[in-house]
């Protein structure tokens, strides 16, 4: 994982100027992306680390990659990078973090969004949106969005709601 060239926290923005015809990655947390972007600091300080400072993070980011390692199969992340494939179910649970920042990385998302199958039941594609709502409630609530919670809460009360008055119209009818 890219860190920050000015903080050290995980890089969310990874950007690359050519300046002279030589290209430079930049990698920044959200706080001084919107610094750099904006213009408040000047260029001096966001020259890029010296080369021996990205070679020691680099070569920590890979020792942690090689230390990862299932306690169930024995597979290393390492090992699935290279082979594109998990040992077994428990990796997902042993290499959780970068799983998901690969998952983003190549898809923008780590949830499956996509179609439901025509049969299943809506009782389902009730209980997805219920999830999916839920977490977009945990996220309001962490970025302290309170009005957006509060529509949110409202809205899942509601889903809550039809589902109970569902299950309990299924029920009268057997």
């Amino acid at each position: 994982m890219k860190k920050c060239k000015v903080c050290n926290k995980p890089a969310v923005y990874h950007l690359t100027e050519i300046q002279n015809g030589e290209a430079q990655a930049l990698h920044f947390c959200e706080e001084h992306f919107q610094e750099y972007i904006s213009g408040q600091t000047s260029q001096d300080e966001w020259e890029p680390q010296d080369d021996a400072t990205l070679i020691e993070l680099s070569s920590q980011e890979l020792q942690l990659d090689e230390e990862m390692e299932c306690p169930n199969c024995g597979i290393t992340f390492q090992e699935f990078r290279s082979e594109g494939r998990l040992g077994c179910p428990h990796d997902y649970i042993a290499f959780r973090e970068p799983l998901i920042q690969l998952l983003e990385n190549i898809h923008g998302e780590c949830v499956h969004i996509g179609k439901f199958p025509k049969r299943a039941p809506t009782s389902s594609q009730q209980q997805y949106n219920l999830i999916k709502l839920r977490r977009e409630l945990t996220a309001a609530i962490a970025e302290e969005n309170y009005e957006a919670a509060a529509s949110l809460r409202d809205e899942i009360s509601k889903l809550e709601q039809e589902e109970q008055e569902q299950s309990e119209s299924d029920t009268s009818a057997e």
